[in-house]
């Protein structure tokens, strides 16, 4: 059974950082695409950055490109979301998303409430505010 668990949400200060870790079970890295997406209230979710391990391929949406980083620690089979230099708008439930069937922009990019996909975790909130 795919399952996926994510940590690392809490409340930060614009500028600050958060470490978001997404913690996979019932499959290996390599063999599944994974992206971390975000809601905000009354919003549609959204692609932040996804992984392909096997190819060493990620991808960024405009708006975390520079300051987010998404990484994996295949011993852990955990995959990573350091976000850096955040903001206001960055406030949001934060979901980490596997599926073996899309490549990374296609999943980032891909529409839906939410996108139908092979698993989905839980959601961490993250809140960025003084």
């Amino acid at each position: 059974q795919v399952q996926l668990v994510e940590s690392g949400g809490g409340l930060v200060q614009p500028g600050g950082s958060l470490r978001l870790s997404c913690a996979a079970s019932g499959f290996t890295l390599d063999d599944y695409v994974i992206g971390w997406f975000r809601q905000a209230p009354g919003k549609e979710r959204e692609g932040v950055s996804c992984i392909d391990s096997s190819l060493g391929i990620t991808y960024y949406s405009d708006s975390v490109k520079g300051r987010f980083t998404i990484s994996r620690d295949n011993a852990k089979n955990t995959v990573y979301l350091q976000m850096n230099s955040l903001k206001p708008e960055d406030t949001a439930v934060y979901y980490c998303a596997a599926d073996p069937d899309y490549g990374v922009q296609a999943m980032c990019t891909m529409r839906g409430e939410p996108p139908n996909f092979r698993s989905w975790g839980q959601g961490t909130q993250v809140t960025v505010s003084s």
